[in-house]
C-alpha cells in the first residue's frame, strides 16, 4: 500500500510518498498448488486490509484503489474472498486481468521511454506481461501464465517458455535495435545490486552475472549474508530467468529499470480521475 500526496510546482504535478507498507502474503502459494485461497490466507488478507483501512482513515485519504492480480483471479474462491473483505472493511478489491494490469503499468512506463523499439517485461508472482513499443507507442501486448512464484512451485503452464519465445519471435522487428524495460520487485533488486550503465539502466551481462551470483547461495545465506527479504530470496533467481530469457530472445543487450509498477499506474489513474472531477 502506498499513500501519496500531490505536489504542484509551476504547473507540474508530482507524487510525494507519505506512507508505504509492503507485506508479503504470498497468495499464489495456495492458488497455484491448491487452486483456491486457504482459510488461513484469507484470514491474513483480512487482517492486512483492516490495517490498510485504519491507515487510510488516519491519513484521511481522498480516494483509493485496490487491485489483485493473477493469484486472486485464478483462485476458485477469489470473488468470494473479495466480497468478504468488502463487507467487513469497505475496501472493494478489483480483480483485474492481465490486459488491465499491463495498461495501468503502461501509463507510467511510457513516460520513461525514448524513440526506438522497446520490449517491456513485467514479472509478477503468477504472470508475466510483455509489451512491445515503437517510438513510445504500444504496438502489442500479451500476458503469460509464467511468474516467479509459479516457477518456484513448479506450476508454470504447459509450454509457457515456448509460448513467450514464439510471441517475441513473431512480434519483434529484428531489423531495428531493441532495448528492454523491466518492472517488478525482482528486477529492481537485481538492478540495485548490479553495476550500472546509467542511473536507470544496466546490461544483460550484469543482470546475468548478479543472477548467477545469487544462485550460488542457499536460501538462508541469501537472507543472512545478502540481506534479502525472505519473500525475495526464494523468487529472485526464477524471476531473473524470465527477464534474461525474454531479453535474449528479443536481442536486447540493455535493460532500463525505471522503478515504477502497478501501484504507480493506480496512483496516476486516481489523480487523473480527481482532475476530471475538479473540472466537472
Amino acid at each position: 500500500m502506498q499513500i501519496s500526496s500531490v505536489l504542484q510546482d509551476e504547473g507540474i504535478s508530482r507524487f510525494k510518498k507519505v506512507e508505504y507498507v509492503r507485506f508479503p502474503l504470498r497468495l499464489g502459494h495456495d492458488v497455484f498448488t491448491q487452486g483456491r485461497i486457504s482459510s488461513m490466507s484469507e484470514d491474513r488478507l483480512m487482517k492486512l486490509m483492516l490495517a490498510y483501512q485504519l491507515l487510510m482513515e488516519l491519513h484521511e485519504v481522498d480516494d483509493f484503489m485496490a487491485c489483485s492480480t493473477s493469484a486472486m483471479r485464478e483462485a476458485e474462491n477469489g470473488f468470494e474472498v473479495r466480497d468478504h473483505i468488502a463487507q467487513r472493511t469497505g475496501i472493494h478489491i478489483q480483480i483485474i486481468d492481465g490486459q488491465r494490469e499491463a495498461e495501468l503499468v503502461n501509463n507510467v512506463v511510457v513516460k520513461s521511454l525514448s524513440e526506438g523499439q522497446y520490449i517491456h517485461i513485467d514479472v509478477g508472482g503468477g504472470s508475466t506481461e510483455l509489451n512491445l513499443y515503437k517510438d513510445r507507442v504500444k504496438i502489442i501486448a500479451k500476458s503469460f501464465k509464467l511468474g516467479s512464484v509459479r516457477l518456484l512451485e513448479g506450476k508454470e503452464s504447459k509450454n509457457s517458455w515456448l509460448k513467450i519465445k514464439e510471441w517475441i519471435n513473431q512480434n519483434v522487428d529484428y531489423n531495428l535495435p531493441i532495448q528492454a524495460v523491466g518492472t517488478g520487485g525482482n528486477i529492481n533488486k537485481l538492478f540495485d545490486l548490479s553495476s550500472k550503465l546509467t542511473e536507470s539502466s544496466t546490461s544483460i551481462d550484469e543482470i546475468e552475472r548478479m543472477r548467477d551470483y545469487i544462485a550460488k547461495f542457499t536460501f538462508d545465506e541469501r537472507v543472512n549474508k545478502l540481506q534479502l527479504n525472505p519473500d525475495r530470496a526464494d523468487v529472485i533467481v526464477p524471476a531473473g530467468d524470465i527477464y534474461l530469457s525474454a531479453m535474449k530472445w528479443a536481442g536486447a543487450k540493455v535493460i532500463h529499470v525505471p522503478d515504477v509498477g502497478l501501484k504507480d499506474g493506480m496512483l496516476q489513474l486516481l489523480y487523473d480521475r480527481a482532475c476530471r472531477k475538479k473540472k466537472a
